[in-house]
């Protein structure tokens, strides 16, 4: 548990915003995919933390990002945090995507987030690349302007874009994109609504592509107390908070 002091909150779009923390103390180690507890202040109406998926680190200013969608009162208050507030977290917490992967560095690798479920993407493409690998970024969203930290993505590698409108990139849903006919991938990495990574997890099994999610279930403490974020799964029901937030797409019964 860390009390984070605010040093940037930036509006990137009306409904999301991106917080920047650091400490005084170097932040503890965190690994792409796991997530953070929010306890939010002076909001009436949210009693329990707010998980919120780790979307970058920046080792040498010690900062921690955090990308927040605002769909209640808990996110809306922690858009109104200022600079020199401070935040406690539960940090970090969950398992991870998986950085070593066998077969060497030359395996041409897909991240695929839609909406919101693009933050843990950009901390993950950042860990791949500094590792050697080359990964690529698919990114869904509804038009343009939805279209998150674009120019934070295209510093670690190239970016396919598809847009509901048309309005950027291919116009339809992430599955649909040409650039799933037209190259071949070693394994595959995906975050965002449960349609859109069930429709991933079905094109990586037709094409045997290892493929890896970040489930966003309901994760009300982040301990595995409150059974709020069960997931049905070939090993029976686990907590996503404890045994994910991470799954093999073959171990989720997505495909059945």
């Amino acid at each position: 548990m860390l009390d984070l002091e605010v040093t940037g909150n930036l509006r990137l779009h009306p409904n999301y915003c991106l917080l920047i923390l650091t400490a005084a103390e170097p932040l503890p180690d965190m690994l792409p995919g796991q997530f953070v507890e929010v306890k939010v202040e002076h909001s009436s109406t949210t009693f329990l933390r707010r998980p919120i998926s780790i979307n970058y680190i920046d080792r040498e200013k010690n900062e921690l990002w955090l990308l927040i969608q605002l769909i209640g009162d808990g996110t809306r208050r922690m858009a109104e945090y200022q600079t020199g507030d401070f935040i406690n977290l539960l940090l970090p917490l969950g398992n991870s995507f998986t950085t070593d992967i066998p077969g060497g560095k030359g395996q041409r690798l897909l991240l695929i987030g839609g909406g919101v479920g693009t933050a843990p993407l950009l901390y993950l493409g950042e860990v791949l690349k500094k590792s050697g690998y080359q990964p690529e970024f698919l990114l869904g969203a509804r038009s343009q302007g939805d279209v998150l930290q674009l120019e934070d993505f295209n510093k670690i590698g190239p970016v396919h874009i598809t847009t509901e409108d048309g309005s950027l990139g291919e116009k339809g849903y992430v599955t649909n994109h040409s650039i799933l006919r037209n190259a071949e991938y070693n394994r595959i990495y995906t975050c965002g609504p449960k349609p859109m990574m069930v429709a991933v997890a079905k094109y990586a099994a037709e094409n045997t592509i290892p493929c890896e999610a970040s489930l966003e279930n309901t994760m009300a403490c982040g301990f595995g107390a409150c059974l709020c974020c069960v997931e049905d799964t070939q090993d029976g029901n686990l907590c996503v908070c404890t045994e994910g937030p991470i799954f093999n797409t073959e171990k989720l019964k997505w495909l059945n």
